[in-house]
C-alpha cells in the first residue's frame, strides 16, 4: 500500500541560469492613454474630428466619380438579358419551395421596370438637360456630380452609381446612357448628344 502512495513533490532551487534584465519597455496601454490625453489637451483630437466630418460631408455631397466613363461620341445599342441561374433553393416564409437550385429566373417575368434608367454626368449641362426632358418616370443616376445639390435645385430625385456597379453590370462605357425594358430583355443605349450651348432649362 505504501508503494502506491505518490511521493510529495519537492521544490528545488536550480539557481540562476544566464543574465536576467529588468523590463524597461513602457506599458503599451499606458503609452496609448498618454498619447490620447496629450492629443485631447492640445486640441489635435478636435481638429482631426472636424477634418473627418468635413471629408465625410464632402464625400456625401460629391461622391467619387465612376472611373473610366466618357461622354458618348457615337451611338451604341445592345440587349441585356437579366436572367440568372439560381445557385440555391429559394423558399418562402413557411419553407415551401418557390424555385429550386439550377432554375433560370428572369426578374422581368414578375416585376416590370417602372421607368427608364438614365445614366449621366451631372456636371455636364447637355446631359443634365437631356435627362430632365425624358419624363418624370425616369430614374436619374449620376456617374459624376453632386446629387444632393441637384435634387435641391431641380426638385427631382437623383441617384449615384457608387463604385460603378450598375454601369459595369450593363456594360456601359459612355454617358448619357439609357436602360429600358423591351419584353424579357433590357435595351441599353449610349446616346451621342449633338453639340449645344450647354444651356440647362
Amino acid at each position: 500500500m505504501l508503494c502506491l502512495w505518490p511521493e510529495p513533490a519537492a521544490a528545488r532551487d536550480y539557481g540562476q541560469r544566464g543574465t536576467v534584465f529588468p523590463v524597461i519597455e513602457a506599458d503599451l496601454l499606458e503609452q496609448i492613454r498618454l498619447r490620447l490625453t496629450s492629443m485631447e489637451q492640445s486640441g489635435e483630437t478636435a481638429r482631426r474630428n472636424a477634418e473627418l466630418k468635413r471629408r465625410t460631408i464632402a464625400r456625401v455631397n460629391r461622391p467619387d466619380p465612376v472611373a473610366g466613363i466618357a461622354r458618348a461620341s457615337t451611338a451604341r445599342v445592345w440587349s441585356f438579358d437579366p436572367t440568372i441561374t439560381l445557385g440555391a433553393d429559394i423558399r418562402g416564409a413557411n419553407g415551401a419551395l418557390i424555385h429550386a437550385a439550377g432554375t433560370m429566373v428572369n426578374p422581368l417575368d414578375s416585376v416590370r421596370l417602372r421607368g427608364d434608367l438614365l445614366f449621366l454626368d451631372g456636371d455636364d449641362p447637355d446631359q443634365l438637360a437631356w435627362a430632365l426632358r425624358q419624363g418624370k418616370a425616369a430614374k436619374l443616376i449620376l456617374v459624376k456630380g453632386a446629387p444632393l445639390e441637384l435634387m435641391k435645385a431641380r426638385q427631382r430625385r437623383f441617384y449615384f452609381d457608387q463604385g460603378g456597379q450598375l454601369i459595369a453590370k450593363f456594360g456601359i462605357k459612355a454617358v448619357p446612357a439609357r436602360v429600358r425594358q423591351q419584353g424579357r430583355l433590357l435595351e441599353v443605349s449610349e446616346i451621342a448628344l449633338p453639340p449645344s450651348k450647354g444651356l440647362v432649362p
